[in-house]
């Protein structure tokens, strides 16, 4: 069943030179991850001598590890890739509807004139699944019984039969991805010296995505955040400065399509000739069946995801993170022996994948910052939608890192970013940069904050970073000022609202009918703005779109587009305060945004659905109130269940290391058996911290047991 999955990974596999590729994340980059390896093969020999050490996900898999290679370090399947998925619903979009509609629904940055959603591509050969064969290699695995399996088991018997249900992206915008990170001056804090602040937001898993580490070595004294798969600190501090990252929008991937050869299905037209397809033939084994024989076939610009032998058409991915260094956050390993901002630039002109705004903080007082990301040089169209593979659509290289764009101890006295579009007016390289950004809302309330703020500490800056005030509510509520219902239910709401401070407290009865009536706004726009045949492939619409459409009522409101606008607002609140009353009662202080069956965090095991409910009580987290939401500081987005956000939080002042907070959702082991599996998550959901020790008598102090690793003899 998970067949599919195995031909995509293997398709997108990184066949280059291997010592080449490691050699670019550190100049002992073979060394290093070599001996990482190793120490993972140490403990899976360990494992094979003493099943027991085995987690509980083995035993109710009935399966056992694989030895590791670097090859494994290097795979791109943990990556955050890139934007092909909404590339393909752009083209769809367009089709439908053209690409001047598309333009004034979809939310890009810069706008018109600078975006071409033009293609050559017949709209009739987007339709078909294209992308399944990706959309297999990275989905998340889903389990869950088959239908010739048992509808549960217990923590100790192997499971034999086991099915996935993909979760496929069908929208065109991103919203469940995002970060924030700030750096401020010593003139605007209360040490004199620079804080770094970083929430990488992602999705929320058990067992975590991150975990605090502290690597000491000759040459290495670097504390922070990596993801266990890969060597090194993502994010963190040495003993000279600190750093973070959230995501920088970088369009790595493009969807090609091809014309085959009728007479050869593995020849396709480009620049004016019939061109051979490479092939790799490799052998799947299957449990309890014959071994599969595939063959892989791939273009000079990437594999071959679907073919279409009835209209003899071939698509192909151009994936910029296939290219050397495109291991996500492995050049971290630079980047942790950083002293300076100089060195820390230099370390960032080696992180190709995923696309980031790196910030750095250093204790001689400079602040920086500096998107990196391998970015396509494209002349002559925007990488928005699929276009021919038959030569017209190359990349012109790639733009040096460098070039991406920067800055150092600016006169504001912060930067502050939030995935939000950055590029400096005039910038020369846009056709290297993309267009989709987050909404701006999260780094406008950051940047107000900030902008007033003299003599920060790390605590403020912690508040910050759970801040739920809300730009959007700001700017929505007050349109309800000079409209009415006839509901007195929905009157009271109205008049809640417009009290309301903007802030969406766990509870705050304001807020849940916020949230509400804003889910309502965001789909009766939609229906009228979305012409129906686009709306399977504009699945939603932009917080920043909605609100210029609400303030500005556009055309498409009808013939009287203010009117139109009023009645919607109020028709909308209608709804959502009926929707409120049908799941919590008419009494509105059960309307609390952070009541349990409202804005709440469950963490779900992947292995959650086939197992027991004594099983399934070890490995699932949760529940706990959540405030805020997507476009909040504290961003906890995903509907009434938090599904992403910030798992990991960190705030350094450079001045003393020892004041640095940290915190990491849900734990800081990945067993299920551990006791530190989970028992964050209180902390975490209470938005507290702890202290992050970092010499060595500070970590000796707090030390709960000691692990000694010796080499066998």
């Amino acid at each position: 069943r998970e067949l599919e999955r195995d031909i995509g990974t293997r398709l997108f596999k990184y066949r280059g030179d291997l010592n080449r590729e490691l050699t670019r994340y550190h100049p002992r980059g073979v060394a290093i991850v070599g001996a990482f390896v190793d120490g993972v093969n140490a403990y899976i020999d360990e494992t094979a001598r003493n099943p027991a050490l085995l987690p509980m996900e083995f035993r109710v898999l009935g399966t056992k590890p694989g030895r590791w290679t670097p090859d494994v370090v290097i795979s791109r399947h943990q990556g955050l890739l890139g934007n092909v998925e909404a590339e393909l619903n752009y083209g769809r979009a367009v089709a439908a509807i053209g690409p001047a509609a598309v333009k004034r629904i979809a939310y890009f940055h810069p706008g018109d004139p600078d975006i071409r959603l033009d293609t050559a591509i017949d709209g009739s050969l987007l339709g078909a699944p294209i992308l399944a064969r990706y959309e297999a290699f990275h989905s998340p695995l889903r389990f869950r019984t088959g239908a010739d399996a048992e509808p549960s088991i217990d923590g100790g018997e192997p499971q034999s039969e086991i099915d996935s249900a993909m979760l496929l992206g069908d929208s065109p915008q991103r919203l469940d991805i995002g970060s924030n990170n700030w750096v401020v001056s010593g003139k605007r804090t209360a040490s004199g010296r620079p804080i770094l602040a970083n929430d990488p937001h992602r999705t929320q898993s058990v067992p975590s995505l991150r975990y605090w580490v502290h690597l000491v070595a000759p040459g290495w004294n670097v504390i922070g955040g990596g993801e266990p798969e890969i060597p090194g600190v993502s994010i963190g501090h040495n003993e000279y400065g600190a750093w973070g990252l959230t995501i920088f929008e970088t369009d790595g991937e493009d969807l090609y399509v091809y014309k085959t050869n009728p007479a050869n299905r593995r020849e396709y037209w480009y620049a004016g000739r019939w061109e051979p397809m490479r092939l790799v033939h490799e052998s799947i084994p299957v449990k309890g069946e014959a071994p599969v024989q595939v063959e892989l076939a791939y273009t000079r610009h990437g594999p071959v995801v679907y073919e279409d032998s009835a209209n003899h058409v071939a698509y192909a991915v151009r994936a910029a993170w296939l290219e050397p260094g495109g291991a996500p956050y492995l050049a971290s390993l630079r980047m942790d022996q950083a002293r300076t901002w100089n060195e820390f630039r230099d370390a960032c002109a080696f992180s190709n994948i995923p696309g980031e705004n790196m910030v750095w903080a250093d204790r001689t007082g400079s602040i920086g910052w500096q998107a990196v990301g391998i970015a396509p040089v494209r002349r002559n169209w925007s990488g928005l939608v699929p276009v021919p593979g038959d030569g017209r659509y190359e990349w012109a290289g790639f733009l040096p890192i460098k070039e991406k764009p920067h800055a150092a101890n600016p006169s504001a006295g912060f930067i502050a970013t939030a995935n939000n579009d950055l590029i400096p007016n005039g910038y020369a390289h846009m056709d290297a940069v993309g267009f989709e950004w987050a909404d701006p809302f999260r780094w406008q309330r950051i940047s107000e904050v900030l902008d007033t703020a003299r003599a920060v500490t790390v605590d403020e800056m912690a508040r910050l970073q759970t801040d739920y005030h809300s730009i959007p509510a700001r700017q929505l509520v007050p349109l309800l000022a000079h409209v009415h219902s006839s509901s007195d239910a929905t009157e009271r709401a109205r008049h809640m609202l417009l009290s309301w401070h903007f802030v969406l407290d766990t509870a705050s009865v304001p807020a849940g009918i916020y949230e509400a009536w804003f889910r309502r706004l965001n789909a009766n726009v939609r229906r009228l703005v979305v012409p129906a045949n686009a709306q399977p492939y504009i699945r939603t619409v932009s917080a920043t779109r909605l609100i210029e459409w609400l303030r500005t009522p556009p055309r498409e409101f009808g013939s009287s587009p203010a009117a139109a606008r009023d009645s919607l607002l109020i028709k909308s609140l209608d709804e959502a305060v009926s929707e409120l009353a049908r799941r919590f009662g008419p009494n509105t202080d059960a309307w609390r945004w952070g009541q349990p069956s409202y804005h709440h965090i469950t963490i779900t095991h992947a292995l959650s659905p086939i197992v027991d409910p004594a099983t399934r009580a070890k490995l699932d987290v949760g529940p706990a109130s959540r405030g805020g939401d997507a476009y909040t500081p504290g961003a906890t987005g995903g509907g009434d269940n938090q599904t992403s956000g910030a798992s990991f939080r960190i705030v350094v002042d450079v001045s003393d290391w020892e004041k640095t907070l940290g915190i990491n959702n849900p734990g800081q082991s990945g067993n299920p058996d551990d006791r530190h599996y989970g028992d964050l998550f209180s902390v975490w959901a209470a938005d507290r911290y702890f202290v992050v020790p970092f010499s060595k008598a500070s970590v000796e102090a707090v030390a709960e047991r000691r692990v000694v690793l010796s080499p066998r003899r």
